[in-house]
């Protein structure tokens, strides 16, 4: 009888930590539906014109998907350094410690991936630079938070064409350094989205009406992008710079993207915390198990497509071949299926874990006391996006 006391007492914790009390399964939900988004930018056809047929529908995961995952970004930074109530400034060196830890990781991780030579926009590397911006905005409250976020998507737009014409990304060491940097999602504008979901990290994410004001206030801020893009498209056109930066387009980081593509995050976050405080968060339990090891699933994603490309192909960087071979279908189910038994059965995600381990060797353990609203053992919140767990002890 021990082993099978053993046993269910195991799947208990990992039900616990996998839709426990402490959990913010809707934050899982919103993860695990970028993780997919991305990946069906990847593997689909998603370059068309969105237009009232929904079979251009799908071109909805370009850009946006990754925006998403920005923000929650941010979300999982603000909910493991106080929540609520940011962390006194005694606590703050070794959060950030933590942080910076993570960031180095997350770097390598995506640096190895880049080599994998898997045709996509590795995003781990802005990640971590944008990691190690949060840290002098770790003890800002959500008022400030948003403010700056707001000021910088503002402001930046209209400063990235002049950045993305510097002599420095031109040339094959140009682009080395551009994927270095991940500067396909430039930090000087990205770090708007992460201020910005760190602001929402900075909310009480279990009360209902602060869910519903993040998908007003996203749905407020889509209109206003995208129909500025639509107003002001004639304007522009034959204007080479100002076609740049008022532009609404895919990883374009101009004005009417930041903003229209940041609303969509903030209402597709409120959404999904909406949502399941509904009986809906049962059946979205497989795409809540993606989102909740959301390092492993990027990751996994990437090195199965590289995998596959070789054997297949003998080419890892034929996007046009692999979307052929059809791989979207069957990596996505498997993925769903791979992360929800590891989910209910082992708990942590795998790569998860090791980051994790990793930390608390090199920075330590913060032993002391959380606020109300902190991340707690085994709260969704603490799993963070691609980085893996962004820090609390466990």
């Amino acid at each position: 009888m021990a082993p099978a006391s053993g046993l269910t007492a195991r799947l208990g914790r990992s039900w616990t930590r996998f839709d426990g009390p402490g959990r913010l399964v809707g934050v899982d939900l919103a993860r695990g539906l970028a993780v997919i988004g991305m990946l069906a930018a990847h593997l689909l056809d998603t370059e068309r014109v969105l237009t009232p047929d929904p079979a251009t529908w799908i071109t909805l995961v370009n850009g946006r998907s990754s925006i998403l995952f920005a923000t929650l970004a941010g979300v999982s930074i603000a909910l493991v350094t106080g929540g609520t109530r940011p962390l006194d400034p005694a606590r703050r060196p070794r959060a950030a410690a933590r942080l910076a830890m993570r960031a180095a990781l997350l770097w390598v991780i995506g640096v190895l991936l880049v080599l994998t030579g898997v045709p996509v926009y590795v995003i781990l590397p802005a990640y971590a630079l944008l990691f190690v911006l949060a840290l002098p905005f770790l003890g800002m409250n959500a008022r400030g938070l948003f403010v700056t976020a707001g000021a910088l998507a503002l402001v930046m737009p209209w400063l990235q064409p002049i950045l993305d014409a510097a002599p420095i990304w031109s040339g094959s060491s140009g682009q080395d350094l551009a994927a270095l940097a991940g500067w396909n999602y430039p930090f000087t504008v990205w770090i708007a989205f992460l201020l910005a979901g760190m602001g929402v990290g900075r909310l009480d994410l279990r009360r209902a009406p602060e869910q519903g004001l993040l998908v007003l206030a996203g749905l407020s801020l889509m209109l206003a992008g995208y129909g500025f893009a639509l107003a002001t498209a004639p304007f522009v056109a034959g204007r080479r710079y100002l076609a740049a930066v008022l532009t609404a387009e895919d990883h374009s980081s101009g004005l009417w993207e930041v903003i229209g593509s940041g609303g969509f995050a903030l209402a597709a976050i409120g959404l999904c915390l909406l949502l399941c405080r509904t009986p809906l968060r049962w059946p979205a339990i497989p795409v809540r198990a993606v989102g909740s090891m959301p390092l492993t699933a990027y990751v996994l994603q990437l090195v199965v497509w590289a995998v596959v490309a070789f054997a297949v192909l003998g080419d890892t960087s034929d996007l046009s071949g692999i979307r052929e071979v059809g791989l979207f279908a069957p990596l996505t189910l498997g993925l769903i299926v791979g992360c929800t038994v590891w989910a209910l059965t082992i708990g942590r995600g795998p790569l998860e874990a090791v980051v994790d381990t990793v930390v608390r060797a090199v920075a330590g353990v913060d032993a002391a006391p959380r606020h109300r609203g902190a991340a707690r053992p085994g709260d969704g919140s603490a799993a963070s996006t691609a980085s893996g767990d962004v820090g609390g002890p466990r």
